[in-house]
């Protein structure tokens, strides 16, 4: 979605998760199963369930990583295309009005002739580059009246500016090639990625994968074990702002005004009520909705609903607000995932958010925790 890839936003890291690995549910845990399960190269030379989970979790990051890459693609060449419509349009135009004005000037000079007031040179006129190379070829123009002379320069100043604009056109459109190759090859490696890794999925036995589910199972445990704890941790925070809200508002009624209506909390709210209409749509590279969404595209599409317009991509959105520490968090803020900040859910508070996780999964509420608390990086207020 030339380069168009966007420089990474920096930043502290604020405790935090990680895309849902991108592996199945259950393959995010495998390591903990590799403890227990002396997984090592069968004799077949078949790879241990902790090399098949690190080739899946890493498919699944360099995926996800080149979706972002191609929503930014994607929207650089919707941008660049319109551009190129407008100008060939114009230049449409232009060519037009100067085919018009050719024409008009042609009949001017073939009334002056059959009046006798000049040589029959039309020709010459019309294929001089400037009205000082007809002043050299011929003497019509000393007897044109003065606004027939101003058409002439008026013609002339077009055709310039025509060449212009057609120029430019020229070059949106070599930029636009090279951004719909960059939209191809991204597109590409996304299809490539998520191919590799569905067969490596495939490659594991019923056992296998039932031993995984139940790892998960439990790494989901631990992670909802330490969204209580930022629950309770945010919870005193929440009660004075409870308070400070209610004096506010009893200043306000005191004073005989009302608390505005467009205020975060009214804005995050139309937002986190878009967000949970959407639970159980699936994950699709790409999508921006209604039937389905990637992670970015749901998040942009719930700030939307509340009306406030925020980028397309997460490396853009990382930077559409105010950065909050986790503790801080309020329902409604994007809560960003990985140094490279491929990844976005929106935050309903006491450690859950809704996300679009991965391919092959459905929008859902989860835990920030469930892929374990280092991999949060940041969390804005988009409004």
């Amino acid at each position: 979605m030339a380069s168009h890839r966007k420089s990474r936003p920096s930043g502290t890291r604020v405790a935090g998760i990680r895309t849902p690995a991108l592996a199945t549910a259950a393959l995010t845990s495998v390591a903990l199963l590799s403890q227990t399960a002396q997984a090592n190269p069968s004799a077949d030379d078949r790879p241990s369930l902790e090399e098949v989970e690190k080739k899946v979790d890493d498919l699944y990051r360099q995926a996800e990583s080149a979706t972002e890459k191609y929503n930014a693609a994607k929207e650089k060449t919707t941008k660049q295309r319109k551009r190129v419509d407008t100008l060939l349009d114009d230049v449409a135009r232009r060519t037009q009005k100067l085919n018009d004005a050719r024409e008009e000037l042609g009949r001017n000079a073939a009334a002056q002739y059959r009046t006798g007031a000049a040589a029959p040179d039309t020709a010459t006129f019309l294929l001089a580059d400037s009205p000082q190379d007809y002043f050299d070829q011929s003497q019509l123009m000393s007897r044109m009246t003065g606004r027939q002379k101003q058409s002439v320069d008026e013609y002339f100043t077009d055709q310039s500016a025509t060449m212009k604009k057609r120029q430019e056109a020229t070059r949106s459109l070599e930029t636009l090639t090279a951004s719909q190759k960059d939209l191809r090859t991204a597109k590409f490696t996304v299809q490539k990625k998520l191919a590799d890794a569905r067969r490596l999925l495939s490659e594991l036995t019923a056992q296998e994968k039932a031993r995984l589910a139940a790892i998960e199972k439990r790494k989901q445990e631990e992670a909802a074990r330490k969204a209580e704890e930022l629950a309770r941790q945010q919870a005193q925070a929440e009660r004075r702002r409870e308070e400070a809200a209610q004096q506010q508002e009893q200043d306000q009624r005191e004073q005989g005004s009302t608390a505005p209506d467009g205020s975060y909390a009214t804005r995050a709210g139309k937002a986190l009520a878009f967000a949970r209409t959407q639970i159980g749509k699936p994950y699709v590279w790409g999508a921006t909705g209604p039937g389905s969404y990637d992670c970015s595209g749901l998040t942009q599409a719930a700030w939307k609903a509340a009306g406030v317009d925020i980028p397309r991509v997460t490396y853009d959105q990382v930077s559409a607000g105010t950065t909050v520490p986790l503790s801080s968090a309020q329902p409604g803020d994007l809560v960003f995932f990985y140094d490279d900040v491929t990844h976005v859910g929106l935050y309903v508070g006491n450690g859950m958010m809704i996300h679009a996780p991965k391919p092959g999964a459905y929008v859902r509420e989860e835990s920030i925790y469930y892929d374990g608390e280092s991999s949060i990086h940041s969390v804005v207020r988009p409004a």
